[in-house]
């Protein structure tokens, strides 16, 4: 479990972001895949979801997930919220309840963790290039200081995800960034007639330009194998049709 450390300042809060270590599951699946969407065993990712519960001291009966669509869209649990179901559609969980573990699956998008002390309110968002070029992020921050929370005493946590130097793309894709804001220009980079974005320092400018300047950045490249996270992109070079999900997860205590 790694930590953020701007994150681990604030004693009523948990939060973790977790690589493949420290599960149960077998194969292309090892260890800790909790991606209930994969195609592996379901008791073994049921297992892995409750080692993660244990690590961050929840007595939740579960961490509450969403069905991620790579889209903005996004769930909110109020404090008198009856957690009924947890099959949602959505990128982001916003959470003013206590002691519910919610979180975000990964695999070489952006996972982002986000607390307001004052207001005690916490956020999970799955940030692939997709959902942030709609503006999720955009969108979660707003509806946060719609209830009162105030950028100032927010902190947001970017976790590991896929690096630039591994993040290739196509000439349309750079494109479709740059007719939306020429500024986007300096997240691409060019190598040998190749083109790379930098989704990290995309995110990151994302949350910048919603006012939140407390923002804490894990600097591990999920598609680097010693790193032992579940890469999409290394699942697919490897020839593999399908792959485990990493998990981060944050709860008010």
């Amino acid at each position: 479990m790694i930590k953020s450390k701007r994150l681990s300042c604030f004693s009523k809060i948990e939060h973790g972001f977790f690589n493949r270590n420290g599960g149960v599951s077998k194969g292309i699946y090892k260890s800790l895949n909790c991606g209930i969407g994969s195609k592996d065993q379901k008791i073994n990712v049921k297992k892995n979801l409750q080692i993660v519960k244990s690590k961050i001291r929840s007595k939740s009966k579960k961490i509450f997930l969403v069905k991620q669509t790579h889209g903005n869209q996004f769930v909110f649990l109020k404090s008198k919220s009856k957690i009924k179901s947890r099959n949602v559609i959505g990128d982001a969980i916003i959470c003013e309840k206590r002691g519910i573990p919610i979180a975000v699956l990964t695999a070489d998008c952006v996972p982002i963790l986000i607390y307001d002390e004052k207001r005690k309110m916490i956020a999970a968002i799955h940030a692939g290039w997709r959902g942030a070029y709609k503006d999720i992020i955009k969108k979660i921050i707003k509806f946060m200081i719609k209830k009162g929370c105030d950028p100032k005493n927010m902190v947001a946590a970017i976790g590991p995800a896929i690096s630039k130097k591994n993040y290739e793309i196509k000439s349309e894709f750079k494109k479709r960034f740059i007719r939306r804001n020429k500024k986007n220009m300096k997240f691409f980079s060019s190598k040998a007639n190749k083109i790379y974005f930098d989704l990290k320092a995309y995110v990151k400018n994302q949350i910048k330009l919603n006012l939140i300047n407390n923002i804490d950045i894990i600097n591990i490249d999920t598609f680097d194998t010693k790193n032992n996270f579940f890469s999409a992109r290394k699942s697919l070079k490897l020839g593999y049709d399908d792959y485990g999900r990493n998990i981060s997860v944050i709860m008010i205590n």
